[in-house]
């Protein structure tokens, strides 16, 4: 978590190693909130030229490099007008699950082409499955880490969708609030221990189910 713990050899290969896999994982995130918000009936995004593959629309260099030094970041957020909306509160759910369904979804096809080259190419180099194991990792590290019910992370949008509108409608504006409360959970390295027990346990569910296709399969 701190730059102390890393050589600089380290920081080069880390970034080397992680950076790829950052801006793709990013981007898809990104792009899947715009693609919802567009069939949903809001083209903001699509106006601010958010629905591209193009990661230089969805990466925030800053947020980036934070990302790859302190294990905690951000990407340029979607923008959304809810007025376009027709149902914007259960419409905003689904806009904000959209990104990290699709970094579970990257994982889930990360490990089912890691899976036969493990088992079936033993002449596959090391350095890519390396690269597949860091892809998976990341993406679902990624999307447990954006479900945390804290705003401004997407759980925050997704837990208000699915309350009562009674409860929905009274909710206090605790927004400006949600970056002191992670940092919070940063700096007190509780955010790790949210996410690292949910990660493994994804990954096993997701691997579990990787092997059952094969198996299927062959």
């Amino acid at each position: 978590m701190l730059l102390r713990n890393f050589s600089i050899e380290q920081m080069i290969e880390r970034m080397i190693l992680v950076l790829p896999v950052l801006i793709i994982a990013l981007t898809i995130h990104e792009l899947s909130h715009g693609l919802v918000a567009y069939k949903l009936g809001d083209s903001t995004a699509k106006q601010d030229g958010r629905l591209s593959l193009n990661p230089i629309r969805h990466i925030d260099p800053l947020g980036l490099i934070f990302m790859i030094v302190a294990q905690f970041g951000w990407a340029k957020p979607v923008r959304v007008n809810p007025h376009n909306l027709k149902n914007p509160k259960i419409d905003m759910a689904l806009i904000s699950i959209a990104g990290p369904l699709s970094n579970f979804i990257m994982a889930f096809i990360g490990m089912m082409i890691l899976f036969p080259l493990r088992h079936f190419v033993p002449n596959t180099p090391g350095y890519v499955i390396t690269i597949l194991q860091t892809f998976n990792i990341i993406n679902i590290m990624l999307g447990v880490f954006n479900l945390i019910p804290v705003p401004p992370l997407d759980g925050s949008k997704v837990v208000a969708g699915l309350l009562p509108d009674s409860i929905y409608n009274s909710l206090p504006p605790v927004g400006r609030f949600g970056m002191l409360i992670l940092m919070v959970l940063i700096i007190t390295g509780a955010i790790a221990q949210i996410i690292l027990p949910i990660t493994v346990a994804i990954a096993g569910m997701l691997n579990s189910f990787v092997v059952e296709i094969y198996r299927f399969l062959l």
